[in-house]
């Protein structure tokens, strides 16, 4: 699944959510991995647990329907001064079966980071 959770941008609210989206899927399809759904999330709610979208990642995880999460880069999770959050949920995913996958292509070469 693509996960995609963007700062808004002030001249172009999209345009963050919109390239979180296309290099995620870009990421996908040089992968020939399937995106099985798109889950979207506001930006700015630190603990991914009070995010709606999140909560879905975990939930599809959790009923073994997603093997891998494609994230932008590591704050879409969680920003960097709550990294414990970030690692809480990457474990979690872990747990499931679930591995955490970076689209940004610096880290994306790397198998799961945290």
């Amino acid at each position: 699944m693509l996960y995609v959770c963007a700062e808004r941008g002030v001249v172009n609210p999209t345009l963050g959510a919109e390239r979180a989206e296309q290099e995620g899927r870009a990421f996908a399809a040089a992968r020939g991995i399937a995106i099985v759904e798109t889950i979207t999330d506001p930006y700015g709610q630190p603990d991914p647990m009070c995010r709606k979208g999140w909560r879905r990642v975990r939930e599809l995880a959790r009923r073994c329907e997603a093997e891998m999460v494609i994230v932008r880069w590591p704050t879409a999770l969680a920003p960097d001064g709550v990294q414990d959050l970030r690692h809480r949920e990457i474990d979690e995913l872990l747990k499931q079966g679930v591995s955490v996958r970076y689209s940004w292509a610096p880290l994306s070469q790397t198998g799961t980071v945290r």
